[in-house]
């Protein structure tokens, strides 16, 4: 058989599900990527060692021959032992509310290609599963082009790009923080709420910027929309490898002269405008968004404990990422980084902020999916927060 055909037969294959490629996938150990964990993960069940060649049930396809195996196993789709994949090992099964985008199960469900109806997860999803090669080829995703997201704002004719976005869109919005903050005025601590996380590596959103009320948009300001970067890098395949989700950066040389890496990405710098106000005009926008979170941050802790009453910290990798700084010496130590001890003296105005900054922090590619609603964000958050305590924006232009 002719590579090509043999590709074809393994993609109908996939199709079908008349295949054991999913359980090969699941069988092997793919190389790690460093997480960013909600908490500590349970203890992941070992992986067992692909199946020799010979040993594969007739009928079945090896994984060597699973088209673009060796890629997707490069990426974080396929980490085993990734936080995402194991944090629920101790309740035996993964919640309807998470399923859809932490299992090949829960999507499928979702999509209803298991047979159940579409648009929601109707079943808890098996431990023990990552996202594999059917959860994308399918015959319920080749029909999928448009996106929800969390705002109830419905986008159509995404094509491909629907699969990621399905997932990749955060689970909170401008109206559900407005609908948890409810009446409280500003400054008043609400010893009931908890952080709204808008969880983690919501691209799609921030690429749709307004039109998705993902980040919390403040009464009175206006905001970007969706990002148009220049023809044809426009949608998540184009600046993305469709497998392994690496960034093309070789694609980022031809018009951007300062790259040379992944890390110089964070040079690029079309505008001169001084989006962080220190006068800085040859840093990168990445560099222009990590100033801005800065002086955000400075300005949260600063509230904190002149307002709020109870100085704060911030740890990126522990859940719910907020604690109460008990010695007051602007660290997250680790006897402070606990759940017991999370932050709890919210306010409104706290709260608005604190959730911004988490949603462009944990989007490490907010400079290239959306930099504009970025900054606007950010900027907003400062400003807010300036009415209780002392913040300077006034060199910083925005966008």
């Amino acid at each position: 058989m002719s590579s090509q055909g043999r590709i074809r037969h393994v993609i109908a294959a996939l199709l079908t599900g008349g295949v054991t490629a999913a359980v090969l996938m699941l069988a092997s150990a793919p190389r790690a990527q460093t997480p960013a964990p909600a908490a500590a993960p349970a203890a992941a069940p070992s992986p067992a060692p692909a199946p020799a060649a010979a040993a594969v049930a007739p009928g079945s396809i090896p994984a060597a021959e699973v088209p673009f195996y060796a890629e997707w196993a490069s990426s974080p789709h396929a980490k085993r032992d990734a936080e995402e994949f194991n944090h629920w090992n101790k309740e035996g099964n993964i919640p309807v509310e998470c399923a859809r985008c932490h299992s090949t199960p829960g999507f499928l469900d979702y999509l209803g290609a298991d047979g159940s109806t579409a648009g929601k997860v109707d079943h808890p999803a098996p431990i023990g599963t990552v996202i594999t090669c059917m959860a994308c080829h399918n015959s319920k995703t080749v029909n999928l082009t448009s996106v929800t997201f969390p705002s109830g704002v419905t986008v159509k004719n995404q094509g491909a790009e629907a699969r990621c976005m399905t997932c990749h869109q955060g689970l909170e919005s401008t109206a559900s923080v407005n609908k948890a903050m409810g009446d409280t005025a500003d400054d008043t601590v609400q010893p009931k709420f908890e952080f709204i996380n808008v969880h983690y590596a919501s691209a799609g959103a921030m690429m749709f910027g307004n039109i998705a009320h993902v980040g919390y948009e403040y009464p009175g300001k206006t905001y970007i929309g969706r990002v148009q970067h220049q023809a044809p890098y426009t949608r998540c395949l184009a600046c993305h490898e469709t497998h392994t989700v690496a960034v093309k950066v070789n694609d980022c040389m031809a018009c951007h002269k300062e790259v040379t890496d992944k890390a110089s990405l964070h040079s690029i710098r079309v505008s001169k405008d001084d989006r962080a106000g220190d006068g800085n005009d040859n840093e990168g926008v990445a560099q222009q968004i990590d100033h801005l979170r800065a002086q955000l941050f400075a300005a949260l802790t600063d509230y904190a404990k002149t307002v709020a009453g109870k100085p704060i910290v911030y740890q990126i990798d522990v859940f719910p990422y907020f604690f109460n700084d008990t010695n007051g010496n602007g660290t997250p130590d680790k006897d402070e980084t606990k759940f017991p001890n999370r932050y709890k003296a919210w306010t409104p105005r706290l709260m608005k902020a604190a959730y911004n900054y988490q949603f462009v922090t944990k989007d490490p590619g907010a400079y290239a999916h959306n930099p504009a609603y970025a900054i606007e964000l950010l900027q907003d958050s400062i400003s807010d927060l300036g009415a209780k305590v002392k913040v300077d924006l006034s060199k910083a232009k925005r966008p």
